[in-house]
């Protein structure tokens, strides 16, 4: 059984048809699903699917694209949600340096202040990282956000950067990219990193794997970078699934059920 630990089921390309996706996700074996939730529109949807789903679970945050919109009053209100008996991380929060909609010293500042609920609520946080590797792990250091850890979600950093998250007690989670042909350091860093420390995710709708690159994504195509990793482990595909299945329920502490 397969733990896809990065969905966007909350997105408008899932309006139509989610039910119909959610569907064919359990047929390919995936058994829970975190849900991730990255401004006030997604994390209001993000709780109507797991309130509705037995087997998906939320992650709530605030995108460091929109970081500039960001108040004290949705500080407050991810706060109270931390309560929720199935919220079981903080995220996606994190540096995007692509998008040039919010100031990095903003991004930064509302990165930081949401390590630091995570650290008040206990929660693990997921990480969203775009061209800022180094930023990100001197403030998760800086931070101490060891003291809480997470994933870094679709990680596509080098070997050294995935070394830095591990000594901080994170988990390093691959999506679809470890699937395409010339992702040579996504591929490096599934050899590299210890399988229980190793995550899969699919950030459906986005970056679908080979062969449906371009296409929508969608969480059961999770398998697909599953059976990718597990061929580049040379390990069987039942072994990698229960691995980092294992992995997940633990980092957000779920039954092993």
């Amino acid at each position: 059984m397969l733990f896809d630990t990065h969905v966007h089921l909350n997105a408008e390309q899932f309006n139509d048809d989610v039910e119909e996706v959610i569907a064919r996700a359990k047929d390919a074996g995936v058994e829970r699903m975190v849900v991730v939730g990255f401004d006030e529109k997604t994390i209001n949807r993000a709780l109507e699917l797991v309130e509705a789903y037995e087997f998906l679970y939320a992650a709530v945050g605030w995108h460091p694209v929109d970081a500039i919109d960001m108040t004290d009053k949705h500080l407050e209100w991810l706060e109270e949600l931390s309560a929720h008996p199935k919220v079981v991380a903080l995220g996606e929060m994190g540096l995007d340096y692509h998008w040039d909609k919010s100031p990095k010293d903003i991004q930064k500042e509302v990165f930081i202040k949401q390590i630091h609920l995570a650290k008040k609520v206990n929660l693990p946080i997921i990480i969203h990282n775009r061209e800022a590797d180094q930023d990100i792990v001197d403030i998760l250091e800086a931070e101490g956000a060891k003291d809480v850890g997470g994933i870094m979600h679709c990680f596509g950093g080098s070997v050294e950067i995935a070394d830095r998250c591990l000594a901080m007690n994170f988990y390093i989670s691959l999506g679809g990219p470890v699937t395409f042909k010339n992702a040579k350091r996504p591929k490096e860093v599934a050899k590299h990193v210890p399988i229980e420390k190793l995550l899969i995710e699919t950030d459906c709708p986005y970056l679908a794997p080979h062969p449906n690159r371009g296409k929508r994504n969608e969480p059961g195509y999770v398998k697909l970078v599953a059976e990718e990793i597990a061929d580049l482990r040379g390990i069987s595909y039942e072994e990698l699934a229960q691995h980092t299945t294992r992995n997940a329920n633990e980092l957000f502490r779920l039954t092993n059920e």
